[in-house]
Order: C-alpha cells, then sequence, then structure tokens
C-alpha cells in the first residue's frame, strides 16, 4: 500500500531530476578563486590571455603554482557551477561638457552672486548668453543685466559706482573703431573709478543675431542690410520670414535662438569677447 500517494511517475511531475543546473556566465576578474571541476585545482585570476586562438585563464594555487585552463563550462565559484567568459570592457566616461565647452560640474549649486556684473545691449544678447553660458555664470556667480542700449551707459557706471570689489564687463554692439559705440566707450572710461574696474569689449556685428552662425539657421549668409534700414526687419525681410510686426520679429528670434546648441553654433567673433570678461569679472577680488 502506498501511504503517501506517490507513484513512480509522480517523481518527475514533482520537478526532480538529477541533472546539474545550467551555470551562469561569469566574467573572469584579477583575483578571483576559482575551480577547475575535472582536475580539482583551485587557484586565484591571475592572466587571462589568449593561446592558439583560444582564451585560457592561469590560476594561482596557494603554493604559488599557476596552471592555465580554456575558458568556458567545468568551474566553480563560491561552490556554484559557472561558464566562465571574457570581461565585457569597462565603459569609459568621458567629462560632460557645458554649452560653452566647459568641463561639466554634476549636481554644483549656483555660487552666491559677485557683487560684479556683466552688462550686455539689449535682452536677446542676454538670451544668448544666458543658454551657451548659462552653467558657467551660476557656477561664478556672474550676473547678466540688459542694458539696451550704450546711451545711458555713463549714468549706468556712475550709479553703480565700480571699485575693485565691484566690477562691470560691458559687451557691446558693433564696438569697431569710429563707430558711435567706441565713441560712448572711450568717454565713459574716464569717469571717475571706471579705469582698471570697467571693461568694455565689443564684437563687431549690428546685432546679436548675426553672431548665430548662418548654417545654424539654415542660411548659406546673413543677408546685407544697407545702412539707415533696421537691421532686424531688413534681415527678415531679405530671407522670407514675417517682419512686420513686433510679436513676428520676437518668434523669428525664438526661432534663430532655438537653432543654437552649443558655442559651436557661434561666431568665434562673439566667443573671446565674451570669454574675457567672464575672466575680467572671476578675477576681481572680493574683499
Amino acid at each position: 500500500m502506498d501511504r503517501y500517494g506517490w507513484g513512480p511517475q509522480d517523481l518527475g511531475s514533482a520537478g526532480l531530476s538529477h541533472r546539474p543546473p545550467e551555470p551562469r556566465d561569469l566574467e573572469v576578474r584579477q583575483g578571483m578563486v576559482i575551480e577547475e571541476v575535472q582536475s580539482g585545482w583551485v587557484g586565484a585570476a591571475v592572466s587571462l590571455q589568449s593561446v592558439g586562438g583560444q582564451r585560457v585563464v592561469g590560476l594561482e594555487d596557494r603554493h604559488g603554482a599557476v596552471r592555465s585552463f580554456p575558458l568556458g563550462d567545468g568551474f566553480l565559484y563560491e561552490g556554484e557551477p559557472v561558464r566562465l567568459v571574457v570581461p565585457r570592457p569597462k565603459k569609459t566616461t568621458t567629462p560632460g561638457r557645458t554649452r560653452s565647452g566647459s568641463v561639466a560640474v554634476p549636481g554644483a549649486k549656483a555660487r552666491t552672486a559677485r557683487a560684479s556684473r556683466m552688462l550686455v545691449e539689449g535682452l536677446h544678447d542676454a538670451e544668448l548668453i544666458e543658454k551657451v553660458w548659462g552653467d558657467d555664470l551660476r557656477i561664478e556667480g556672474i550676473v547678466v543685466e540688459p542694458m539696451h542700449g550704450l546711451d545711458h551707459v555713463e549714468e549706468i557706471i556712475e550709479e553703480f559706482a565700480p571699485s575693485p570689489q565691484r566690477r562691470l564687463g560691458i559687451l557691446a554692439d558693433h564696438l569697431v573703431e569710429g563707430s558711435k559705440e567706441s565713441r560712448l566707450a572711450d568717454q565713459a572710461m574716464k569717469l571717475a573709478g571706471a579705469q582698471g574696474n570697467v571693461l568694455f569689449v565689443g564684437h563687431p556685428y549690428v546685432d546679436v543675431w548675426e553672431s548665430v552662425k548662418p548654417k545654424a539657421v539654415g542660411l548659406r549668409e546673413w543677408p546685407s542690410v544697407p545702412r539707415g534700414e533696421d537691421w532686424k526687419t531688413g534681415i527678415l525681410r531679405r530671407i522670407g520670414w514675417p517682419h512686420e510686426t513686433p510679436a513676428q520679429r520676437a518668434r523669428a528670434w525664438k526661432k534663430i535662438l532655438a537653432s543654437v546648441n552649443t558655442y559651436a553654433d557661434l561666431d568665434p567673433g562673439i566667443l573671446g569677447p565674451v570669454e574675457h570678461i567672464i575672466d575680467f569679472l572671476t578675477a576681481a577680488p572680493e574683499h
């Protein structure tokens, strides 16, 4: 009488089997202690090389003797059957970069704002600089403020009261010899406290739009606009974008700004000036 109701056929259905478990793949790493089942050799992995087109691992026992075995099945690691395989190459991680090309600092907190400031001519200049240099500026604690042209730059400087602890870096459009902008800058630098504490740096463009490489916007080149014609309206008219209302011109700028992903989308004529101002402001003593 079968007291438990188990017949011979029930052993297989209960999942019992004499087959050994399927070994898992194990990447060979320096120093891991492995047993080769057939020979019973136990040793630490000390080498991995190719012999006759086959990868073999060298196992060093506790007496310092080394034997080599082909990779594959037939090994135990911590008592578990394993199939030794070549380790996958380690992923190499390169430091991330900010849009300006600087080494990114993941998780870096914004620094408390310095007393020094970067001034730019308009809102579009500020938006472009924020997009490309924003991460760098936050780490350095530099605030960018638009001043809406150079016509009142002297009053701005006098009100700011620059000093070695409160510097101003001013990025001006079209700051070329003989221009209105260059005359205003020269005059402003005669103010008390300006020498050594105020820096005018310019780019050659009529408007900061032109500092974006035409290729980034899908153009071969920026059209030429005659003197006396509104530059932005003239540009948009010539490239066939809506331009008649302020809203249309604002949308055009958003489209241009969206085409800028990194410093590589900008002309070198603006890269150097911005970096020059950042260096000037961060070199200033704070106490």
